[in-house]
């Protein structure tokens, strides 16, 4: 028992060392692998071993296992006698190297599907035996695929439209690629083979749409489409129209066009007019009818067109009206080209009124704009020479305590005013008829002078009446002159209304004035003078009145001079320096 195990050691440590000095198998690694390949195309089985140092390949041989464990000798290569290649094999497989004993991989030139099944690469060495190395092949079949159109006809039911079928291995699958509204039936049958079939209701409109066939594999790198179009015929629907607009007597290369339509197109096209032959000069080219002559009015009438194709027939008719004179929508070209002249000055007119309105906007803008500156500068200016005039009147305030109260100056002017208004809206005539000579004047009438007043008229003495009248009223002028003269240089002077020196009145009426009792003439009576001092003294105040007005206003009671633009106003209680 103790030999026996003693034995086991060697034996495990001789195994050992042999293993320790063998070679390796440099392709496949594994002892067994799996490997694809496609049918109809080159198959390389990989079986490289690489000898150690003292190792030698003496045969390499290829076989094929078969069910039940039997072996198929495929080919043999010997390091001196060379290969062999046996049975069906022959001529279909070879080595990949020309030394077999180096590198021992098998090519199948052109692989069936036969083909696929297990492998086996036998290496013979020495001194250290065989050595094996095991493939298992998988033959795919590409898929073979075909598309059959169906041709449809418009109207008929629910039928199939397109077929399409594959043979692969593995088995291939199919799918449809279109927008056409339908269902798809597939069916796969022993053998790998798979067919799937397309239905629809046809319409004229699918005539012609993409119904694509999409066949789907492993050995693939993208899915196989089938191109295919739909095919559904339908009658044609025929319908005329002239080709030149409007037809009139004279036109010449008149046609009439026939739009047949239909799929497949018409290949047969008649024409008739008025239900019998065509009149002479007309000729049919292609869908045309051509008239080869200048249109008369006896060529109106009614033309057919009847078009037919492998499904069916269409006609359309056309009723020709043949115009004695030239007709055209809208008008003669004469009227076209006025209308376009008339529009065209419209719109230039139009163009010109615009233009001419901005201008004179514009211009009225620069001219307000202008008035406006202008107006600005006077302002500016009239507000300078108010501010300067301001100060002046400041600069020259009087402060002499001598000077005449200035309500009290205010208040006789104002009673001064009130009696020359009163002397004015109420003239007072003297005298009567027995102091006048007992008449107003010529003519029974009263007659009145300058100032309103009545005319006295003496008999017998109207020429020296006139010579007097004159200078009375010489003297009147130049006492108001000399008055206004005064006034003015008052006003002028810039003093206000308390500091014009005023004329005392004659209180009650009692005697005259001294220029009055200077200016008596010889021959007036008293009353002649009298009456004469009351017309002087009515003048002065309606001279006066008016001097007043013209130089003054009232203002809360109070008179005060008007603005001047040369007045300088001094305050009563200032003295003059």
């Amino acid at each position: 028992m103790e030999w026996t195990g003693q034995r086991a050691k060697c034996l495990a440590l001789l195994l050992l060392v042999v293993v320790g000095v063998q070679g390796v198998f440099v392709e496949p690694l594994q002892p067994v692998i799996s490997q694809r390949s496609l049918a109809e195309s080159e198959t390389r089985l990989p079986c490289h071993y690489k000898v150690e140092e003292g190792e030698k390949v003496v045969q390499v041989t290829w076989f094929k296992e078969l069910p039940g464990g039997r072996k198929d000798q495929i080919i043999t290569a010997h390091f001196s006698d060379g290969h062999t290649e046996f049975g069906h094999y022959s001529g279909r497989v070879r080595f990949e190297s020309r030394s077999p004993t180096e590198n021992s991989a098998l090519l199948i030139l052109s692989t069936e599907e036969s083909d696929e099944g297990r492998y086996a690469c036998h290496i013979s060495t020495f001194p250290y035996g065989s050595f094996e190395r095991h493939i298992i092949l998988t033959v795919w079949i590409l898929p073979i695929s075909s598309l059959e159109p169906v041709f449809l006809v418009e109207g008929q039911t629910f039928c199939v439209a397109a077929s399409c079928r594959a043979v692969g291995r593995p088995t291939p699958r199919l799918s449809w690629d279109t927008d056409l509204p339908g269902e798809s039936h597939n069916r796969t049958t022993e053998g790998g083979s798979v067919s799937s079939h397309y239905s629809l209701h046809p319409l004229r409109g699918m005539n012609g749409k993409k119904l694509d066939c999409l066949v789907w594999h492993p050995g693939l790198e993208q899915p196989r489409r089938i191109s295919n179009r739909l095919v559904v015929h339908y009658p044609p629907d025929a319908t005329i129209s002239p080709a030149t607009g409007d037809l009139f007597v004279g036109s010449d290369k008149a046609e009439l066009v026939c739009s047949s339509g239909g799929y497949p197109k018409p290949q047969n096209i008649t024409w008739t007019w008025r239900g019998g032959a065509l009149p002479d000069g007309v000729s049919v080219v292609g869908d045309k009818l051509v008239f080869g002559r200048p249109l008369r009015l006896s060529d109106s009438g009614v033309y057919q067109c009847v078009a037919t194709n492998n499904v069916g027939v269409g006609k359309t008719e056309y009723m020709l009206t043949v115009a004695d004179k030239f007709r055209q929508t809208g008008g003669s070209p004469i009227d076209n080209h006025l209308l376009i002249i008339i529009g065209a000055l419209a719109g230039a007119l139009v163009m010109i009124l615009v233009i001419v309105v901005l201008v004179v906007n514009c211009y009225h803008r620069k001219k307000n704009k202008k008035l406006e500156m202008e107006l600005n500068e006077k302002t500016e200016e009239i507000n300078s020479l108010s501010r300067q005039t301001s100060f002046r009147r400041l600069n020259s305030v009087s402060t002499d305590p001598r000077g005449q109260s200035e309500d009290y100056a205010m208040l006789r002017v104002d009673s001064r005013m009130k009696n020359s208004q009163l002397s004015l809206e109420r003239p007072i005539y003297k005298g009567s008829q027995s102091t006048l000579g007992g008449k107003w004047g010529p003519g029974g009438g009263v007659e009145v002078d300058e100032l309103g007043r009545p005319v006295v008229w003496h008999e017998g003495r109207e020429s020296l009446r006139g010579a007097e009248m004159d200078r009375e009223r010489e003297e009147r002028r130049r006492r108001v002159e000399s008055y206004l003269k005064s006034s003015n240089m008052s006003l002028d002077s810039g003093l206000p209304s308390s500091l014009v020196p005023v004329k005392p009145q004659q209180d009650d009426g009692v005697g005259p004035r001294d220029q009055d009792l200077a200016h008596r003439r010889e021959g007036d009576s008293p009353q002649s003078v009298a009456e004469e001092h009351e017309d002087d003294e009515h003048s002065s105040s309606y001279q006066i009145s008016e001097a007043l007005n013209n130089h003054f206003y009232y203002s809360n009671g109070v008179l005060r001079p008007r603005p001047h633009s040369n007045a300088i106003l001094l305050n009563p209680r200032s003295q003059i320096i």
